[in-house]
């Protein structure tokens, strides 16, 4: 029987050898030595082949087998100290390093341990002493190296512990097998040879997790959590699991027989299967949680660790996340509640279901409460515990504000209402936790705490949503407001076109000249209605070189057919600027002009060239304006010295111009006229809306005869 197992354990060794180097040149060539956390991986992989090596060729319980075990540990010690080291976010304290300064200098112990045994010639007593020193550092170093792994993967961040869970989970393995066999050797005097024969096949069983764990994670990155701190619960669990061991062990030594070993054997490997079951179940941590708060701390919380989560938790906008599943993940994490809902008032006053958080079972009516409820909740700020409530216990709590939907689900839990500055912002329903247990006030503190801040966030939204919905009503405000100044202009030149249509109807170039007017004014008129719809984008085209006159004759055409206006141009003129815009603008102030002068008081529209600008005056002997309204309230929207004006051509006329670079200049004199004086530059390069065009050669320009 034990040449069976001598072979096994031979042709075990031997894979491991040739499996770890494998996936070490694997690694590389895949990945090479991006960060160090790569390098000490492959120094792991290959010190772990080079031992499988040196057992199989001189067997476990040579030196060279002893050295080599140790270079593996320091070597898989050394990889993970590098990642936590390298790890991003917070700096973790000093006092996670004793950890790693302690597990090697237990190597170094053991080492000289090793070399005692097998170099130097000693008494009977001595070797026996020798022997138990050996199994004691190696027992220490296997416990401390599963600290060192729970500290690790502990201390970073949960969204980041994926990346890291499964080179863990292979380390720990690696290390509980390491433990049971040298606790096992220690208990019965001798080195199990069962155990030692089979690590070969146990370190192959570990080679497809770091496999995984490579594709998972490719740079082994580490995010430090927020609360790094050593956690000395680690320590009392695995004393416990010692302590298990030794008894057990002992009782089967005293027990004796043939199957003693067999049954060692069997212990460990149930005691193994039995953890990895257990250690990773929600419900066992929460369990677990709550004992430990009860009888070793004074408080149940860890108020500065929850509040940061809490913050983590809510300001974290994630794009897998929303901000109201945010707002109920924060306080049912506190509670280890694994799902909830949240309730907020319509602006009619009634609730409605904003959002579910891992609760698609739940029957939630369409009209989940009712406004009984809300001001039920609003005035008193109580926090219902549900299965009081259905047992009829909580005096303060009025059954008939709470809906029948919440009594028939059984997984409703907790009612806490959200409330900021005595108006309810929302109702967070919470499912039973894992693990229930009876809400005390300590509970309730931290409850009411965590709803006011909630209730404040919720409150902030709404008031950003309203805010934003305000911002929308302001711009169709102001769009509307421009068109109908618009409007009123084309009411005007129409109300004057049916008048004279009374006096020259009978004349036909009047009347082609009103058919091409009323064209003109019904596109006008449908370009006004599109500008009013909010997916209306209107986007000037840049200004380029024109022809200055025939795009204002074609602004005047319409006017001159209500009142007189004279034109004269510089030949050739031509400028930069955009056609629309300009003609907007010089219709605005031409109708302003008609509007100040008297019925047949001539108005004139003179262009020239000034320096590296181009001039257009329009120039009328109408009413004229004050000093001190030219200089305050004429370009401002919603001011005019009109009866019925709104105050908006002069404002419109000069934001147009100044969008195309040029600008826009006034004098008035009160009772004797005005004068406006639209300047377009005629220079190479024009800045418009933080875009410039470079003018560079007469063939970019777009000359045209006409707009």
């Amino acid at each position: 029987m034990n040449d069976i197992i001598s072979m096994l354990g031979y042709w075990g060794h031997i894979t491991v050898a040739f499996l770890y180097i494998a996936l070490a040149v694997w690694i590389f060539h895949r990945h090479g030595l991006s960060n160090k956390q790569q390098l000490f991986l492959l120094i792991g992989l290959s010190l772990t082949s080079a031992w499988g090596f040196v057992v199989s060729l001189t067997g476990s319980s040579s030196l060279f087998a002893y050295l080599s075990e140790s270079a593996r540990n320091l070597g898989w010690l050394l990889f993970l100290y590098g990642l936590l080291k390298s790890g991003d976010g917070r700096e973790q304290p000093k006092s996670l390093n004793y950890i790693y300064f302690s597990l090697f200098a237990v190597l170094i112990f053991q080492t000289i341990v090793d070399l005692l045994m097998t170099k130097v010639d000693l008494s009977a007593d001595a070797i026996i002493l020798v022997n138990y020193s050996s199994f004691i550092f190696r027992m220490l170093f296997a416990a401390g190296a599963l600290v060192a792994v729970h500290n690790l993967y502990t201390v970073s961040a949960p969204n980041a512990r994926w990346g890291i869970s499964l080179p863990m989970a292979a380390l720990a393995a690696l290390w509980t097998y390491d433990l049971n066999l040298f606790t096992i050797s220690y208990l019965t005097q001798a080195v199990s040879f069962e155990l030692v024969q089979m690590r070969g096949f146990a370190m192959t069983l570990l080679a497809p997790i770091f496999i995984a764990a490579t594709l998972r994670n490719s740079e082994l990155r580490l995010r430090l959590s927020r609360t790094v701190a050593f956690q000395s619960v680690s320590l009392f669990v695995i004393g416990g699991y010692l302590i298990v061991m030794v008894l057990l062990n002992t009782l089967i030594e005293l027990i004796g027989g043939d199957y003693a070993r067999l049954t060692q054997s069997s212990v460990v490997f149930a005691m193994t299967i039995i953890a990895l079951l257990v250690l990773p179940s929600g419900q066992f941590r929460a369990w677990f949680k709550v004992k430990l708060a009860k009888n070793f701390f004074q408080h149940r919380y860890d108020y500065r660790s929850e509040w940061m989560r809490f913050a983590d938790t809510i300001g974290f906008s994630g794009h897998d996340t929303t901000f109201h599943e945010r707002v109920i993940k924060s306080m049912a994490d506190i509670l280890e509640c694994p799902s909830g809902l949240l309730l907020t008032p319509s602006s009619s006053g009634q609730l409605m279901l904003q959002m579910r958080w891992n609760w698609s079972s739940a029957d939630v009516p369409s009209n989940p409460g009712t406004q009984y409820m809300v001001e039920f909740f609003e005035s008193t700020n109580h926090i219902v515990i549900m299965d009081e409530a259905r047992a009829g216990k909580d005096d303060r709590c009025d059954p008939r504000a709470l809906p029948q939907w919440l009594f028939d689900e059984p997984n409703a839990w907790l009612i806490v209402p959200l409330v900021h500055f005595g108006k309810l912002t929302g109702i967070m329903v919470l499912a039973k936790p894992r693990i229930a247990w009876t809400i005390d006030w300590e509970d309730m503190d931290m409850l009411r705490v965590v709803s006011r801040q909630l209730g404040s966030y919720l409150a902030e939204a709404d008031s950003q949503k309203k805010l934003i919905e305000g911002q929308q009503f302001d711009q169709f405000n102001r769009r509307f407001a421009f068109v109908m100044h618009d409007i009123k202009n084309l009411v005007s030149q129409l109300s004057i076109l049916s008048r004279n249509a009374e006096k020259h109807a009978d004349k036909p170039e009047f009347r082609d000249d009103m058919v091409d007017t009323l064209q003109s004014s019904v596109g006008k008129m449908n370009e006004l209605l599109a500008r009013l719809s909010q997916h209306n984008k209107v986007k000037h085209n840049l200004p380029k070189f024109y022809e200055v006159e025939p795009v204002v004759l074609q602004a005047l055409k319409p006017k001159r057919l209500i009142h007189p206006i004279e034109s004269e141009f510089e030949p050739d003129l031509c400028a930069i600027f955009d056609p629309v815009r300009l003609e907007a603008a010089i219709t605005h102030l031409v109708q302003n002009a008609i509007e100040a002068s008297a019925n047949q008081a001539s108005i004139k529209v003179v262009g020239n060239r000034q320096g590296d600008m181009v001039t257009i005056q329009i120039i009328d002997h109408g009413c004229g304006m004050s000093e001190s309204f030219v200089s305050d309230e004429l370009f401002k929207p919603f001011e005019s010295s009109k009866s019925g004006g709104f105050g908006i051509g002069a404002y419109e006329s000069m934001s147009l111009i100044e969008t195309m670079g040029g600008n826009l200049r006034v004098e008035s004199i009160l009772g004797k006229g005005t004068r406006f004086t639209i300047s377009l530059p005629i220079s190479a390069k024009i800045k418009e809306s933080q875009e410039t065009i470079s003018v560079e050669d007469e063939t970019q320009y777009n000359v045209s005869k006409g707009a």
